[in-house]
């Protein structure tokens, strides 16, 4: 999966924990605790700032943090979406 190495990154670094371990299916949304709606706007502020892309609060929803490849396929559909 495109950029799922990049967002994993990015989730260790704004949340601060360690994403050896995540896949593509590793739950994020209620499951991880560090992850609270003042971290989801702290990750989606490195989001655009990494990948260049902007999120619109109307595009902020619990399915794209539902998991790693979740996540990872949101900001390829940005991505998709600026060419």
């Amino acid at each position: 999966m495109q950029h799922l190495d990049h967002v994993k990154r990015i989730l260790a670094d704004a949340l601060g924990i360690d994403t050896a371990g995540f896949d593509a299916a590793s739950a994020l949304m209620g499951s991880v605790p560090e992850l609270d709606s003042m971290a989801v706007i702290g990750l989606i502020a490195a989001l655009e700032d990494q990948f260049g892309i902007d999120v619109g609060d109307d595009e902020i929803c619990a399915r794209h943090f539902a998991t790693v490849g979740s996540l990872a396929a949101f900001v390829q559909e940005k991505l998709t979406s600026l060419t």
